[in-house]
């Protein structure tokens, strides 16, 4: 099944490559501690996702990710655009709660997945200090590829950076299989032919990978 809900049409041979999301898919997702700090903080649960989807292509949290403004002016921004949606959090607390957990399931299909196909990872991140403090040691080894939006200068879902993840991986895009959390970084790749999985929990995104790529990826 694709995260759409559709069967693949493609047999498991077909794909060449498995590329990835980072957080949210390898590790827990940053919305969960998202919620924890509403409610600790009085705010309507998804406060902070209703103020990243305003004006999503230039609001603060779009140009901190694609490296166009620093961590000061990130912070003086997210405040403000917090501030005008009737809420008090800072643009330095919102960097404070994006550390997940690994996600040790992912990580190992991610190794079994290595073993039988080229692997990227695309993530739109911030070069802030401390955001990628929880990885463990030596997983971004396992990527053949990594691209950051805060090093290419442009974030998901430009579908530019689609594109560049395949150049680099050699593979045309319906040879690719592509997990996300977000379902509007998920609509690219499916447009230009990769199969897509998005990752709801880490059991039903194996689950779903399993089927496409034809490998045992967990113990049954």
């Amino acid at each position: 099944m694709t995260g759409n809900g559709q069967p693949s049409t493609q047999p498991a041979s077909s794909f060449r490559a498995v590329v990835w999301d980072f957080g949210g898919v390898i590790t827990s997702s940053p919305f969960d501690s998202f919620n924890r700090f509403e409610a600790d903080n009085n705010l309507p649960k998804d406060f902070i996702r209703r103020i990243n989807a305003t004006n999503p292509d230039t609001n603060a949290w779009a140009q901190f990710e694609s490296n166009q403004i620093d961590l000061d002016e990130f912070d003086a921004l997210f405040t403000e655009e917090a501030r005008q949606q009737g809420g008090g959090i800072s643009g330095r607390q919102v960097i404070n709660l994006l550390r997940g957990d690994i996600r040790p399931g992912m990580v190992e299909a991610l190794r079994r997945c290595k073993t039988h196909f080229k692997t990227g990872c695309i993530t739109n991140n911030t070069r802030s200090p401390g955001e990628w403090d929880s990885m463990l040691s030596g997983t971004m080894a396992l990527f053949d590829h990594v691209i950051e939006s805060s090093k290419a200068g442009m974030r998901k879902p430009d579908p530019r950076i689609y594109a560049m993840m395949c150049e680099t991986l050699g593979v045309n895009p319906h040879e690719v299989i592509y997990l996300d959390d977000l379902g509007i970084n998920l609509k690219p790749a499916r447009a230009m032919g990769m199969a897509t999985i998005k990752v709801a929990s880490e059991p039903q995104a194996l689950a779903e990978l399993e089927k496409l790529t034809g490998l045992t990826l967990v113990e049954h």
